[in-house]
């Protein structure tokens, strides 16, 4: 039944927790690139188990190769990985740089983001170590911030002239930064 949903859409579905988290920057890009879509939001279950039964119990019927959130079907392509449907809709609109330099900086952008994302996680998670790790972290922030901003250079965007996904995911890292404050 699931299955035959996922097939018969008329526009693309992202499917996630009902949080903002990893699917955020998914919903950033979509509305940024005026990509009408739908969403089905799971709910989480009660701590501390935090068991999404919903999203359980019908994981397995999406047809998806790995089945986990986010999910986002668009017809005949159905996606796992916050990454993967992110770059799959920045192709779409071609923001993922036209040229090789354009595509190597979107590249390292991602992956430099990903690393500055786990480290907050890795403070904001820490429970025993949280005010050691926050403060090293804070005290070390305007040297990562340098470093973007030398990265950027002259550029209008971390790519080059046009604006790139890879945008998408230090606009999202960075209001985090004001929660360890």
């Amino acid at each position: 039944k699931h299955l035959y949903q996922l097939q018969v859409l008329t526009m693309p579905l992202l499917g996630y927790w009902n949080i903002r988290g990893i699917a955020h920057p998914i919903r950033f890009l979509l509305e940024y690139t005026g990509t009408e879509y739908e969403e089905k939001r799971y709910e989480t279950g009660d701590p501390p188990e935090f068991m999404g039964m919903g999203w359980h119990s019908i994981k397995y019927s999406l047809g998806l190769d790995f089945p986990n959130l986010p999910y986002y079907v668009d017809g005949s392509v159905k996606l796992t990985q916050s990454n993967a449907i992110i770059r799959y809709i920045a192709r779409q609109h071609n923001l993922c740089g036209g040229t090789e330099e354009e595509k190597m900086r979107v590249d390292t952008m991602e992956n430099q983001v990903d690393d500055f994302r786990w480290g907050m996680i890795n403070v904001l998670h820490n429970r025993v170590e949280y005010e050691h790790l926050r403060n090293d972290y804070l005290q070390n922030l305007p040297n990562k911030i340098r470093e973007y901003s030398e990265y950027l250079g002259k550029r209008p965007w971390f790519a080059g002239d046009k604006e790139p996904a890879s945008t998408i995911h230090p606009t999202k890292r960075s209001r985090r930064v004001k929660h360890l404050d």
